[in-house]
């Protein structure tokens, strides 16, 4: 394997291209705002309830309890207002629970690369959480 090292402009052009996906052919979100991911735009439900109650569900990550879907998630998280990458608040418990996911939000990387969660931040404000910040499979919750 023959690997070779890119220099000043050479590199910044390949990594442009990476970021605006030149030549690719996925229909990804384009859901960046100053090189940042941009959460998914609007405000989904306070509440939401199971979409199965079969044991797969909580073996796969995510479970649902006390009208809340909760996940294993990183502590001191970011949680973004829609639309944006404006931070509201932070998520400093674990777990903590979550209301939906979206598959529609900026790149965020990880198996779900473009999943954000729906979820109130411990100061109380409502926004999304990149999914990447949760260890949990985050399947299980349902689709905002």
């Amino acid at each position: 394997m023959l690997i070779r090292k890119m220099a000043g402009a050479a590199c910044t052009a390949v990594a442009a291209l990476a970021l605006t996906g030149a030549g690719a052919t996925s229909a990804a979100p384009a859901s960046m705002e100053g090189g940042r991911a941009v959460a998914p735009t609007g405000t989904p439900p306070t509440t939401s309830g199971p979409t199965t109650t079969s044991a797969d569900a909580v073996a796969a990550g995510c479970w649902y309890s006390a009208s809340h879907w909760w996940c294993n998630n990183v502590s001191g998280a970011p949680v973004y207002a829609s639309g944006t990458s404006t931070v509201v608040g932070y998520m400093y418990s674990n777990p903590s629970w979550f209301i939906c996911r979206s598959d529609n939000g900026g790149y965020v990387g990880g198996p779900h690369p473009y999943r954000w969660e729906w979820t109130q931040a411990d100061n109380g404000n409502w926004g999304w959480m990149k999914d990447s910040w949760i260890s949990s499979e985050t399947d299980p919750l349902p689709v905002c």
